[in-house]
Protein backbone atom coordinates (compact mmCIF):
# COMPACT_ATOMS: atom_id res chain seq x y z
CA UNK A 1 0.00 0.00 0.00
CA UNK A 2 1.25 3.40 -0.98
CA UNK A 3 0.14 5.10 2.26
CA UNK A 4 2.49 2.87 4.28
CA UNK A 5 5.42 4.55 2.53
CA UNK A 6 4.57 7.81 4.31
CA UNK A 7 7.02 7.61 7.22
CA UNK A 8 5.50 10.62 8.97
CA UNK A 9 2.05 9.08 9.07
CA UNK A 10 3.32 5.60 9.94
CA UNK A 11 5.50 6.98 12.76
CA UNK A 12 2.70 9.04 14.29
CA UNK A 13 0.09 6.26 14.07
CA UNK A 14 2.44 3.60 15.42
CA UNK A 15 3.52 5.95 18.22
CA UNK A 16 -0.11 6.45 19.19
CA UNK A 17 -1.03 2.75 18.96
CA UNK A 18 2.06 1.65 20.89
CA UNK A 19 1.36 4.11 23.72
CA UNK A 20 -2.29 3.06 23.90
CA UNK A 21 -1.34 -0.63 23.98
CA UNK A 22 1.21 0.08 26.72
CA UNK A 23 -1.55 1.71 28.80
CA UNK A 24 -3.41 -1.61 28.86
CA UNK A 25 -0.26 -3.52 29.86
CA UNK A 26 0.75 -1.01 32.54
CA UNK A 27 -2.78 -0.95 33.98
CA UNK A 28 -2.74 -4.76 34.08
CA UNK A 29 0.60 -4.81 35.92
CA UNK A 30 -0.13 -2.01 38.40
CA UNK A 31 -3.85 -2.47 39.07
CA UNK A 32 -4.03 -6.21 38.37
CA UNK A 33 -7.03 -5.70 36.11
CA UNK A 34 -7.52 -5.89 32.37
CA UNK A 35 -9.35 -2.78 31.15
CA UNK A 36 -9.82 -2.73 27.40
CA UNK A 37 -11.03 0.87 27.77
CA UNK A 38 -7.38 1.87 28.26
CA UNK A 39 -6.73 1.06 24.58
CA UNK A 40 -8.89 4.04 23.56
CA UNK A 41 -9.00 6.09 26.77
CA UNK A 42 -7.14 9.33 27.35
CA UNK A 43 -4.81 10.06 30.23
CA UNK A 44 -2.47 7.65 31.92
CA UNK A 45 0.98 6.19 31.32
CA UNK A 46 2.43 6.74 28.78
CA UNK A 47 0.96 9.80 27.09
CA UNK A 48 -0.23 8.83 23.62
CA UNK A 49 -0.57 12.54 22.84
CA UNK A 50 3.15 12.99 23.40
CA UNK A 51 4.05 9.76 21.63
CA UNK A 52 2.11 10.81 18.54
CA UNK A 53 3.41 14.36 18.19
CA UNK A 54 7.01 13.54 19.08
CA UNK A 55 6.98 10.72 16.53
CA UNK A 56 5.59 13.12 13.95
CA UNK A 57 8.18 15.82 14.76
CA UNK A 58 11.12 13.41 14.71
CA UNK A 59 10.10 11.76 11.44
CA UNK A 60 9.46 15.19 9.90
CA UNK A 61 12.96 16.31 10.87
CA UNK A 62 14.50 13.10 9.47
CA UNK A 63 12.51 13.35 6.23
CA UNK A 64 12.66 17.09 5.46
CA UNK A 65 15.53 18.30 7.64
CA UNK A 66 15.35 20.58 10.64
CA UNK A 67 15.68 23.91 8.82
CA UNK A 68 12.42 23.89 6.88
CA UNK A 69 8.91 24.96 7.73
CA UNK A 70 7.76 21.32 7.92
CA UNK A 71 9.89 20.58 10.98
CA UNK A 72 9.09 23.94 12.57
CA UNK A 73 5.36 23.29 12.12
CA UNK A 74 5.62 19.79 13.61
CA UNK A 75 7.59 21.04 16.63
CA UNK A 76 5.16 23.90 17.34
CA UNK A 77 2.26 21.45 16.98
CA UNK A 78 3.99 19.09 19.44
CA UNK A 79 4.54 21.90 21.96
CA UNK A 80 0.87 22.90 21.83
CA UNK A 81 -0.39 19.33 22.22
CA UNK A 82 2.01 18.51 25.07
CA UNK A 83 1.16 21.77 26.84
CA UNK A 84 -2.52 20.91 26.53
CA UNK A 85 -1.97 17.38 27.89
CA UNK A 86 0.03 18.68 30.86
CA UNK A 87 -2.01 21.73 31.76
CA UNK A 88 -5.47 22.14 30.28
CA UNK A 89 -6.44 18.46 30.35
CA UNK A 90 -4.89 17.98 33.80
CA UNK A 91 -7.00 20.83 35.17
CA UNK A 92 -10.08 19.28 33.59
CA UNK A 93 -9.20 16.05 35.37
CA UNK A 94 -8.96 17.81 38.74
CA UNK A 95 -12.28 19.57 38.19
CA UNK A 96 -13.95 16.29 37.21
CA UNK A 97 -12.88 14.66 40.48
CA UNK A 98 -14.36 17.51 42.52
CA UNK A 99 -17.55 17.69 40.46
CA UNK A 100 -18.06 13.92 40.70
CA UNK A 101 -17.77 14.15 44.49
CA UNK A 102 -20.26 16.99 44.48
CA UNK A 103 -22.68 15.13 42.18
CA UNK A 104 -22.60 12.05 44.40
CA UNK A 105 -23.05 13.88 47.70
CA UNK A 106 -26.11 14.17 49.89
CA UNK A 107 -25.56 17.94 49.82
CA UNK A 108 -26.55 17.98 46.17
CA UNK A 109 -29.78 16.17 47.02
CA UNK A 110 -30.67 18.99 49.42
CA UNK A 111 -29.64 21.81 47.10
CA UNK A 112 -31.45 20.40 44.08
CA UNK A 113 -34.50 19.08 45.91
CA UNK A 114 -36.84 21.05 43.63
CA UNK A 115 -35.02 20.10 40.40
CA UNK A 116 -35.97 17.06 38.34
CA UNK A 117 -33.45 14.47 39.52
CA UNK A 118 -33.40 12.74 36.12
CA UNK A 119 -31.53 15.76 34.73
CA UNK A 120 -28.48 15.26 36.95
CA UNK A 121 -28.68 11.85 38.62
CA UNK A 122 -26.17 9.34 37.32
CA UNK A 123 -23.89 11.91 35.72
CA UNK A 124 -20.25 10.90 36.09
CA UNK A 125 -17.56 13.01 34.48
CA UNK A 126 -14.49 11.30 33.07
CA UNK A 127 -11.64 11.86 35.53
CA UNK A 128 -8.76 10.24 33.68
CA UNK A 129 -7.93 12.77 30.95
CA UNK A 130 -4.69 14.61 31.71
CA UNK A 131 -1.04 13.69 32.04
CA UNK A 132 1.74 14.12 34.56
CA UNK A 133 5.20 15.24 33.43
CA UNK A 134 6.45 11.64 33.83
CA UNK A 135 3.66 10.30 31.60
CA UNK A 136 4.53 12.93 28.98
CA UNK A 137 8.23 12.07 29.20
CA UNK A 138 7.59 8.35 28.68
CA UNK A 139 5.13 9.04 25.90
CA UNK A 140 7.73 11.23 24.20
CA UNK A 141 10.34 8.48 24.52
CA UNK A 142 7.91 5.94 23.03
CA UNK A 143 7.24 8.27 20.09
CA UNK A 144 10.94 8.92 19.61
CA UNK A 145 11.81 5.21 19.65
CA UNK A 146 9.02 4.27 17.24
CA UNK A 147 9.81 7.04 14.76
CA UNK A 148 13.53 6.27 14.95
CA UNK A 149 12.81 2.65 13.93
CA UNK A 150 10.40 3.68 11.18
CA UNK A 151 12.87 6.20 9.74
CA UNK A 152 15.89 3.87 9.65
Amino acid sequence: MLILQNKLLVSAVLGFLTAQFLKVIINLIINKEFKLERIVGGGGMPSSHSATVVALAYSTGKTYGVTGFEFASAVIFAIIVIYDALNVRKETEKQSVILNLFLSSEYLEKVLKDVDKSKWAGIVLKEYVGHTPLQVLWGSLVGLAISYMVCL
